[in-house]
């Protein structure tokens, strides 16, 4: 170990060193900065994408989950994002609707299932709008309807929060009653019991049995503005989408015991497959949606945005590490009798070294902290300007700052060298 005085003499250098290359920072502001920028904006790249991606998957984690992460549904079409000009391929649209008589059978020969809910989805037309009013002729502002079976509070993690929710009853007699989200309680009856209420759809009177219980919203669409109506109830009203060629029915299911879904899932392809006629050599005619399978889909899109963003991050960093290495060879060759005067009077090889790497690691680190500010900045920015989520995690920050004094260790090594090789006799010559 080395002596006491030793290291007080060690860390004394250390401070001056770091003393000195901000001193040196501060002299030459514009220079320093400009040659900063590349630092600035690839470190702020990192943090802002790290924000957005993490950000982004909580927020897509909780919504699926929302709706239970052991669902399985079956539906006609691949899930998919976005429509496109031309919807589902060919083949998909050629397949064969998924029907009521299919939701009984997995309902009857699936042991695993804890519930089976098929449902139709109220897809808003501008030729044929549905109407939503209360007594008073109060409008609302286009909630999500869907027909629903009274399994569709398990098959979806609903809960109901005031009355109740559907009874085999309710589907046998088509009953004009509905069950209805959190905001669409805000925007009818903000300050009365919605229980009993009368809601006219399309001018017909339907009476509110229950109230979900408050999921949230995400990227500006909220799971609470949604109107539910019993399944035989939503076909007399709107046959045109039990007859239409399209998805118009899904079926939702949930495992009794969690561990089982894949158990449950090979069960229901198998009952599905049989009703349909296909052979084994035949691919699956209906499509298969799980939470688990979609949040991959989502992770997988935004590591690949993210990779990108790592790619252009990487190349401003690059460039601004070639800026700080030539601004650093400017520094030895403008302090080169410095050098000299420093040699002359004892210093070594090291202690020159140290002090140009210092310097660049000092000059690096500013970068980094204001990317980090500047990065946290507009992470925040579009958080409160638009909604979206962002939130940067701690291992992020430190992970900025390590690269950029990296970058400053790295692209400042070559100047601290040549510097240290200088000749003592040469540099006190230098003019």
């Amino acid at each position: 170990m080395a002596p006491a005085h030793t290291r007080s003499s060690l860390f004394g250098i250390g401070v001056e060193n770091i003393r000195f290359a901000f001193r040196s920072i501060r002299v030459q502001r514009l220079r320093s900065f400009l040659t900063l920028l590349g630092i600035v904006s690839g470190v702020a790249t990192v943090i802002a994408m790290v924000s957005f991606v993490a950000g982004f998957n909580d927020a897509i984690t909780g919504a699926f989950s929302s709706f239970g992460t052991t669902l399985v549904q079956y539906q006609k079409f691949e899930p998919r994002f976005g429509g496109g000009p031309t919807g589902p391929p060919e083949e998909q649209r050629k397949r064969r609707d998924l029907t009521l008589e299919d939701a009984n059978a997995l309902k009857r020969l699936n042991t695993l299932a804890a519930a089976v809910s098929p449902q139709r989805t109220y897809w808003l037309d501008a030729a044929q709008p549905a109407t939503f009013k209360n007594s008073k002729g109060r409008e609302g502002n286009a909630p999500t309807m869907l027909g629903v079976y009274p399994d569709y509070a398990i098959a979806n993690n609903a809960t109901v929060e005031d009355g109740r929710f559907f009874i085999e009853a309710d589907i046998t007699h088509a009953t004009r009653t509905c069950v209805i989200g959190a905001d669409v309680t805000e925007a009818f009856w903000p300050h009365r019991d919605p229980i009993q209420q009368e809601l006219f759809i399309n001018g017909v009177s339907f009476k509110v049995i229950g109230v979900l219980q408050k999921r949230g919203s995400f990227l500006g669409g909220s799971f609470d503005n949604i109107v539910l109506i019993p399944l035989s109830t939503f076909d007399e009203m709107f046959p045109q989408f039990k007859n239409s060629n399209g998805e118009t029915l899904i079926i939702a299911t949930i495992p009794r015991d969690p561990t089982q879904q894949q158990a449950m899932m090979d069960q229901g392809i198998s009952i599905l497959r049989t009703r349909r006629g296909l052979k084994a050599k035949d691919p699956n005619d209906f499509a298969i949606f799980t939470s688990e399978g979609q949040l991959e889909t989502f992770r997988a899109i935004t590591g690949g945005i993210a990779g990108a963003m790592i790619l252009i991050a990487a190349i401003a960093l690059l460039v601004g590490g070639v800026g700080v290495m030539n601004i650093m060879l400017v520094s030895v060759t403008e302090r080169t009798r410095e050098i000299g005067v420093r040699k002359a009077l004892g210093a070594t090889r090291k202690d020159i070294a140290m002090q140009f790497l210092v310097e660049a690691v000092a000059l690096t680190g500013v970068g980094g902290a204001i990317g980090i500010a500047v990065g946290l900045g507009i992470a925040m920015l579009v958080r409160f300007a638009f909604d979206f989520p962002a939130a940067a995690p701690l291992w992020s920050i430190a992970l900025g700052f390590g690269v950029s004094t990296a970058v400053g260790l790295i692209f400042g090594l070559w100047p601290a060298l040549k510097a240290a090789h200088q000749h003592p006799i040469e540099a006190l010559r230098y003019e």
